[in-house]
């Protein structure tokens, strides 16, 4: 049988801009003023990846209020073609495939058939018969090898798709992600700075050249002989796109992104920040793979449920789950937390009542003053003008929210967004241990998301 995910990796992957790394870093440097140090770095997907800069982490989370870059080729980009390579993809994932056009992103999940996550990406409609799906770093590969000390035993998304075609159907796989490099770039600037780096034809809607590109779309443009792809899909909830760049022009073309991102007030941005801006994006965070998406829960009632999956198909992998969900009257609810410390891992508690756990919380510099306040913590940190807050994702058994008359969440009042204090517990052996971190829910989350905005706010400045 044929394998086409990648051999699990004899020694951590780097990116194609390890280099130009390296370069940021003395750059950063000598433009800062600061004492060169080595970049701290993480094992992520069996990839080499840089948690931070010269920079910290606070400083990195800050810059998409003007414009972050990410290096996010570790990434890959597998593609899905032939004539029934459509079909076979709109029988595996719950998004409707068919009814695509060219041109065309769409958000979806990869499921097992017990309905839990194996991945979420997004899937391009290059052609009638041709698909490309961006995927999380470490799912492109198949087969044993240690992880951090542990042996794991992966398949590959491709691999998993593949055991679902016909004997008759004619798809093939390719994966691109040698051959493309993924930059991202998000923020207010992202428009002024895609375009003094590469025109303005990358940034025009495809079928309408008089209009700007529209959201969840993706351009494929020559630039010096070379294809590159423009996507805009909201990484980070903001304003910005994603773009796939031509392996040998990648260092070249990531330069000058960063020297234009540093001009007009941003930064390279790395895990951590990345990890904040994702779970700081719009009203409820952007779930993270590994962390809200596991082997544990389904996606029923998860932020992006409706926007990943279609429920109206007759038929996709892990549905019959998700049909349980529902005629059990699934009540789980994804929230955002706002906490006045780290509470990774801590149980959710309401009137010493548990009503969830922590999934992923990290130290934030973007929140609001007024909603630090509201949290009457006592930390100097949390109420000082520029202060930081924690921001936290949680699953919890139901949702914590009165029900109006059509039984849906009631999320506001008085104009209002409802927000709901908790504590937030270590725990030991299933019992709350310690005093408690002072939280809310917040359903209006931390920012509200400009990505699905009109570009005509940010193409003038």
């Amino acid at each position: 049988m044929a394998t086409y995910g990648e051999k699990f990796p004899e020694n951590i992957r780097d990116t194609a801009l390890l280099a130009a790394e390296e370069w940021y870093q003395n750059l950063l440097s000598e433009r800062l003023n600061r004492p060169y140090s080595p970049i701290q770095r993480s094992n992520f997907g069996q990839y080499n990846m840089a948690v931070h800069y010269l920079t910290s982490v606070l400083e990195e989370a800050k810059a998409v209020n003007n414009v972050a870059v990410f290096n996010i080729d570790h990434m890959a980009q597998i593609q899905f073609y032939g004539k029934d390579a459509g079909e076979l993809l709109h029988r595996v994932l719950p998004a409707n495939v068919e009814s695509m056009k060219i041109g065309q992103c769409k958000y979806t999940l990869l499921l097992n058939e017990n309905g839990t996550v194996r991945d979420d990406l997004i899937i391009m409609k290059q052609s009638e018969d041709s698909f490309i799906l961006v995927i999380n770093a470490g799912h492109d590969i198949t087969g044993k090898g240690l992880d951090h000390g542990h042996e794991v035993d992966l398949l590959s998304d491709a691999d998993f798709i593949m055991q679902f075609k016909k004997e008759t159907d004619e798809v093939f796989v390719k994966n691109l992600s040698d051959d493309l490099v993924k930059v991202d770039v998000q923020g207010p600037y992202s428009f002024k700075l895609i375009k003094e780096v590469f025109g303005t034809d990358c940034l025009k809607n495809r079928n309408n050249p008089d209009k700007n590109m529209g959201f969840f779309s993706f351009n494929e443009i020559i630039i010096d002989k070379e294809t590159y792809f423009f996507s805009r899909t909201g990484y980070t909830n903001r304003w910005g796109w994603e773009i796939y760049i031509p392996t040998k022009q990648a260092e070249d073309k990531f330069k000058q992104i960063v020297l234009k991102a540093l001009d007009l007030g941003g930064l390279l941005v790395g895990l951590g920040g990345r990890d904040e801006n994702r779970i700081s994006a719009g009203n409820v965070g952007l779930p993270l793979m590994g962390q809200e998406y596991d082997g544990l829960h389904t996606p029923t009632n998860a932020p992006l449920f409706d926007a990943a999956i279609d429920l109206n198909k007759e038929s996709f992998i892990g549905k019959d789950a998700l049909i349980k969900d529902k005629e059990n009257n699934n009540d789980k609810r994804m929230v955002i937390i706002i906490a006045e410390g780290n509470v990774v891992n801590n149980g959710v508690y309401l009137n010493d009542n548990r009503l969830g756990s922590i999934t992923s919380c990290i130290i934030s510099p973007n929140i609001p003053q007024e909603k630090r306040e509201f949290l009457g913590s006592s930390r100097k940190n949390v109420n000082e003008e520029n202060g930081t807050a924690a921001i936290a994702l949680a699953w919890l058994y139901n949702s914590p929210y009165e029900k109006d008359s059509e039984g849906k969440d009631i999320i506001e009042n008085d104009g209002k967004a409802v927000r709901i204090k908790v504590e937030l517990f270590r725990e030991k052996d299933g019992q709350k241990t310690g005093r408690p971190v002072l939280g809310y829910i917040s359903a209006d989350g931390i920012n509200p998301a400009t990505a699905p905005k009109a570009l005509k706010s940010i193409e003038n400045l």
